[in-house]
């Protein structure tokens, strides 16, 4: 297991790498900084005097092998607007992304559990359909419409909840449920169709034949055969979450990492886009790292080499 830990992070770091190089040439076709740090007003020397200092005059080819260099002593610039460490403020940022993500992916998945479990134990075909067209709805409204119609909601008429920033848990509770109920929709649709499966399989009619009762069969029998893909699904999608979570921050301003890579792609402030996407990488890979041990631990015919 040791070795296919260590193959496993050295194609992470060949991916991690791969990422922040394609990002360091597509920012560079957007255009010049200096223009966007400068004042309107500022002349064609002023903008050529701020790319001289900052070393955007440089040919490209140059730019990149001291961008690597940096890399490789970790150094990964420093932030054109603030003066601050890129990789500092992405790391500041980063316990708000994964508080508001952890809660929300943690919630619905839950949830998607209590609901497929109540389905499978009750055998209730109204509750089923009930609850699988409730996830439809929700999985086909769009993840900032949804915070939208929430803020509307829960701030401006009822003034439950904070519309936006963050401090106290209610702050909190909006953007989680966003994020959560679809979550929901997408776990509890997987999770009934892997149930679906294994009830079609020789185990779980043996152990009905053997007079097993129902939430014996569901619970000690078919639950772990279904969790199974469902952990494959949550690698990638946890992953895609802590890299992602762009839309959501943005709508309820919430300052996490996705919040701070919009402002940064905005203003090009090309050392903060790379660290942000240098963690929201890293955190992928390590993330599908982590679950393929899981994986290996939980199903006994998986054996890692």
């Amino acid at each position: 297991m040791f070795a296919y830990v260590l193959r496993r992070l050295a194609r992470a770091v060949v991916t991690v790498f791969a990422v922040v190089t394609a990002v360091f040439f597509l920012e560079r076709i957007s255009g010049n900084p200096a223009a966007i740090m400068l004042p309107n007003t500022a002349t064609p020397k002023q903008i050529a005097t701020l790319s001289k200092a900052l070393g955007f005059d440089r040919p490209l080819s140059v730019q990149y092998l001291s961008f690597v260099k940096g890399l490789l002593h970790g150094n990964f610039g420093t932030s054109l607007q603030s003066g601050t460490p890129a990789l500092q403020l992405v790391l500041g940022r980063l316990p708000a992304t994964l508080l508001l993500v952890l809660t929300g992916f943690t919630f619905g998945v839950a949830l998607a559990m209590f609901c497929v479990l109540a389905i499978q134990l009750t055998g209730s075909h109204v509750l089923r359909n009930g609850l699988l067209v409730a996830g439809q709805v929700r999985q086909a409204i769009p993840m900032f419409v949804f915070g939208v119609l929430l803020v509307l909601a829960f701030s401006v008429t009822l003034h439950w909840f904070p519309s936006q920033g963050e401090g106290s848990w209610k702050n909190l509770v909006l953007p989680a449920l966003t994020v959560g109920t679809f979550e929901f929709a997408l776990y509890l649709r997987f999770m009934d169709a892997s149930f679906g499966e294994q009830s079609h399989q020789d185990y779980v009619r043996t152990a009905y034949a053997k007079g097993n009762a129902r939430h014996g069969v569901v619970l000690r029998h078919e639950l772990r055969n279904v969790l199974l893909p469902i952990l494959t699904i949550i690698g990638f999608n946890l992953g895609g979450l802590l890299g992602g979570s762009v839309i959501i921050e943005t709508v309820f301003n919430w300052p996490g990492i996705g919040q701070l890579t919009v402002e940064s792609v905005n203003t090009r402030d090309f050392p903060v886009v790379q660290a942000s996407l240098l963690v929201a990488s890293l955190a992928f890979v390590l993330v599908n790292i982590a679950v393929d041990l899981i994986y290996s631990v939980v199903d006994p015919r998986v054996r890692i080499r």
